[in-house]
């Protein structure tokens, strides 16, 4: 019996495949990719925006890991001049954090008397800057407390009875002696109130930051350690697994960078802040203001935070010079103090010690500090320049990323005008000449 015939030619072993096969995986491509250019760039911001999210959430973790990668660019190159001189680099670490601990716990200890006598005086003086701010109240009357009217009823609508009893207790008040300040009910101050209700809010929450400084501060002080022990051996693992030859050579060039930049530019502005700490210190006493050393020493770390550390310690010091002085310039003196050193640190000093070859620019610092801060609170602000001068070393590695390398560099050299911009290139007298 003669079989069928075949719907579909065989197709002989090792023939090329059909046009139509593997349109199907083609299509599932497609309709995967994004259709214009501007789906791709709605993903790269929804991406963009996710990370950020994933940054401010997961805070309490990365908070310490950054701390702690910054600070091993800084302290690694010790680590690794120990190792020179056959020092292991499991002591080496930990001759740097036991270093690193001691200078901190002695810089604590001077410093927790002055702050225990502000602490012991805060009661004193949380009364008299009420004190004082019930007197500003009393100046501006759109700050004065409230004192409803009270409400009354129409004489003529009581009964005569009544109305008589009224007047009686009326002469009464009258014959009576005026009533003192202490025997009047307080009067209904919404500010005062709130003050007072809100302390034992505001006291809690400080104990529970004060904790988790604590615990993140140990977290970052055990993964200091382990990251200075262990760098050699993590740069040599992550070279090895890299295959080609001239990726590894870049890779190693960039982290050496990285690593460079960062220690050169904390380290100088750790000698800078050092001296604002010690001149703002003999400001301070040469005012007489109390505890000089305190307030140094807390100018000097508000440093380490471009542009808005300096207002904050001006803010700091014209409070206390509120609590401790009576006339307007010695209030406003300790503030001028600072900011008069700020103005020479930043034109004079920092130049000098920093170097044209690590400068950046004042809006990128600015933006790094406002967005870190944002995420990460003071943590973030204090390490927003440390991680955008990693930036700024790693654009330097890629060729697309110059523009961004040359926003970052800032003034470091000199622009052109706009109206050279715009000139029309002359070509070349030698190109002329052959043509």
């Amino acid at each position: 019996m003669p079989l069928p015939p075949a719907t579909e030619p065989a197709r002989a072993a090792g023939a090329p495949p059909a046009p139509s096969e593997g349109v199907e995986p083609a299509r599932a491509r497609a309709a995967l990719a994004p259709s214009s250019p501007w789906a791709q760039r709605a993903v790269i911001g929804l991406f963009a925006i996710a990370v950020v999210a994933l940054l401010k959430v997961a805070s309490a973790l990365l908070v310490p890991i950054t701390a702690a990668l910054v600070l091993t660019f800084l302290f690694q190159p010790m680590v690794r001049w120990l190792r020179r001189r056959n020092v292991p680099e499991t002591i080496g670490a930990g001759v740097v954090v036991a270093g690193l601990l001691l200078a901190t716990g002695g810089l604590t200890a001077a410093l927790i008397e002055p702050a225990t006598e502000w602490w012991e005086r805060a009661p004193e003086t949380l009364s008299r800057v009420m004190a004082r701010v019930d007197r500003l109240r009393a100046v501006l009357p759109i700050l004065a407390p409230a004192h409803p009217a009270p409400v009354l009823a129409p004489v003529e609508t009581l009964p005569r009875p009544a109305a008589r009893r009224r007047a009686g207790a009326a002469e009464a008040a009258e014959a009576a002696p005026p009533a003192t300040a202490a025997s009047q009910p307080p009067a209904n101050d919404p500010i005062a109130e709130t003050i007072a209700t809100q302390g034992v809010a505001l006291t809690g929450a400080f104990v529970s930051q004060f904790l988790a400084f604590c615990l993140s501060a140990s977290a970052t002080v055990i993964l200091l350690y382990f990251l200075l022990a262990s760098e050699h051996w993590v740069l040599s693992r992550s070279v090895e697994a890299i295959p080609r030859q001239r990726a590894r050579a870049l890779m190693l060039a960039g982290l050496r960078s990285v690593q460079r930049e960062i220690s050169h530019f904390l380290g100088a502005l750790a000698v800078v802040n050092l001296g604002v700490g010690a001149a703002m210190a003999g400001a301070a006493w040469l005012l007489g203001l109390p505890n000089p050393v305190l307030w140094g020493t807390v100018c000097g770390i508000l440093n380490f935070i471009p542009y808005l550390g300096p207002v904050i310690g001006s803010v700091l010091l014209t409070m206390a010079g509120v609590l401790t002085f009576d006339t307007l310039p010695q209030v406003l003196a300790p503030a001028a103090a600072l900011l008069a050193i700020h103005a020479v640190e930043a034109n004079l000093v920092s130049p000098i010690f920093v170097g044209k070859r690590l400068s950046l620019s004042p809006v990128f610092m600015c933006l790094s500090v406002m967005f870190w801060g944002w995420l990460w609170g003071i943590a973030g602000a204090v390490m927003a320049v440390p991680i955008l001068v990693a930036l700024r070393a790693l654009t330097k590695r890629q060729r697309r990323l110059r523009l961004l390398t040359a926003y970052l560099e800032g003034t470091r050299r000199p622009v052109r005008s706009l109206r050279a911009l715009m000139r029309p290139k002359r070509p070349k007298a030698g190109g002329a000449a052959a043509g």
